[in-house]
């Protein structure tokens, strides 16, 4: 295990406290968890990227860091009619 998997193992041991706030918070901090939990899930997958040496794995982070902006306004807006 080199340095850039534990990094990203890391990483998605933060990821546990944004899911809890996105069950718990109100309709902003839940939307700020999920914008936040998203940038894990992108810098994860970069430094998954670099420690298998797995080009493919880098188009897999650019094409979610720039669909999760309007994923998490999707989810804001859904958020917004049920509660």
């Amino acid at each position: 295990m080199n340095i850039w998997l534990f990094c990203a193992l890391a990483l998605l041991l933060l990821m546990a406290p944004c899911g809890w706030l996105c069950l718990r918070g109100t309709i902003m901090e839940r939307f700020v968890a999920l914008q936040l939990a998203q940038l894990f899930a992108v810098l994860a997958i970069l430094l998954l990227a670099e420690g298998y040496r797995r080009a493919i794995y880098f188009d897999l982070s650019l094409v979610l860091a720039v669909l999760s902006f309007a994923s998490g306004l999707v989810y804001l807006r859904f958020l917004e009619r049920w509660l």
